[in-house]
C-alpha cells in the first residue's frame, strides 16, 4: 500500500502519511464494513480515497527536466523551488515487496524516478486506474467496483493512460534486472573516482548523453561534456567528497554524499545520489540535496568525521 500511495503522491514522506491516515480512516469506520468487499479492496479504496483528496487543486511534482531547457554549466545554479514541486526518492525496501524475482524486477521499473514523474502527467483517476491495473495486476472489474465506476470507464482511463505513458518514452511492464558484477564493478570505480575527482576516469564511465539534476534547484545538465565541466566549475565544492553506499532508491544504486566541512573537520551531508546506470555506462545523476529529511530515511548518519 505504501508503494501504490507513493506512486500516487511522489513522496515516500507523503506516501506514509497517507497510510496512516488510510488506516486510522479504516478505524474509525470498521464498524461500517459490511463484508461484502475483500478487505483488501475495501481498503486501498480508502487509500484512493486519501490520495486523492491530498492531491486536490495542487500541482503535479515533477523532476527538473520537466520544468524546463536544461542550463549552461558556467551559469548560475539559480533559485530553489519549494518541496512540494519535486519527485522524491524512495528506499526500496519501503515500497517493493520481497517476492517473487519477476515481481520484484517490475516494481522496482515502476519505482524508477522517470516513471512515477511520468505518472504525474496522468489526472489522478487515471493514475490511480493505471497502478492498480498495470502495476498492481487488478481486474478491471476490481478496479471498476474499488472506484465506483463501470468496466468501460476503467478500460478507457486506462487506455488513454497508457498513451501518456508511451509518450513519455516509459513503461510498466519492462522489468529493471537486479545489479550484476560488471555494473557493482562500474560503481565501485565511479566511488573511487568521484572521491579523488579523477575526470579522466569519470569520462570514461559517464554516457555521452547523460543528465544530471539537483532538485530543489531548477537547474539540469545535458551531456557529460557539461556535467563534468560544471563538476569542475560552480560544483568544485564537491572536491575532496566521502561517498558511501546505501540502500537502494527507486530501483537504482544510491550513495550518501557528503562534502569536507567548513570547519575543517570531517564531512558534512551534501546529497542523496540516486544514479541510473545502462550499457556499462552511468546515463542519469539526481542530487538530492534535502538531506536534512532523507539521510535519516535512508539510514545515513548525519556527520561524518575525518
Amino acid at each position: 500500500m505504501t508503494g501504490y500511495c507513493y506512486r500516487m503522491l511522489g513522496s515516500a514522506f507523503e506516501a506514509e502519511d497517507a497510510v496512516q491516515e488510510t488506516f486510522l480512516r479504516a478505524w474509525r469506520s470498521f464498524d461500517g464494513f459490511e463484508g461484502r468487499a475483500a478487505l483488501r479492496s475495501w481498503l486501498y479504496r480508502i487509500a484512493t480515497n486519501v490520495c486523492l483528496d491530498m492531491l486536490n487543486g495542487r500541482q503535479r511534482r515533477a523532476l527538473p527536466m520537466d520544468l524546463g531547457p536544461a542550463r549552461s554549466p558556467d551559469g548560475p545554479v539559480g533559485g530553489t523551488l519549494p518541496e512540494v514541486t519535486w519527485i522524491e526518492p524512495v528506499p526500496d525496501g519501503l515500497v517493493v515487496a520481497d517476492s517473487d524475482p519477476a515481481e520484484v524486477a517490475v516494481s522496482r521499473e515502476t519505482i524508477r524516478l522517470a516513471f512515477v514523474a511520468a505518472l504525474q502527467h496522468l489526472p489522478p483517476r487515471q493514475r490511480a486506474v493505471l497502478i492498480l491495473c498495470e502495476v498492481l495486476r487488478w481486474k478491471a472489474t476490481e478496479v471498476a467496483e474499488l472506484l465506483e465506476s463501470s468496466v468501460a470507464s476503467v478500460n478507457s482511463a486506462l487506455q488513454r493512460a497508457r498513451a501518456t505513458l508511451a509518450a513519455s518514452s516509459v513503461s510498466s511492464t519492462d522489468p529493471a534486472p537486479a545489479l550484476d558484477d560488471s555494473q557493482r564493478e562500474l560503481l565501485s570505480r565511479y566511488v573511487a573516482a568521484f572521491e579523488s575527482y579523477d575526470m579522466e576516469t569519470l569520462t570514461s564511465l559517464i554516457q555521452e548523453d547523460a543528465k544530471q539534476s539537483m532538485p530543489p534547484y531548477e537547474l539540469w545538465l545535458s551531456g557529460r561534456d557539461d556535467i563534468l565541466r560544471w563538476w569542475v566549475g560552480p560544483g568544485a565544492g564537491c572536491r575532496g567528497s566521502r561517498v558511501i553506499p546505501t540502500m537502494a532508491a527507486n530501483g537504482s544504486p544510491a550513495f550518501g554524499q557528503y562534502r569536507p566541512s567548513a570547519s575543517g573537520s570531517g564531512y558534512d551531508p551534501w546529497a542523496l545520489q540516486v544514479l541510473e546506470v545502462a550499457n556499462g555506462r552511468i546515463v542519469e545523476f539526481t542530487f538530492f540535496l534535502d538531506t536534512e529529511r532523507l539521510f535519516p530515511l535512508f539510514g545515513l548518519p548525519g556527520r561524518l568525521e575525518s
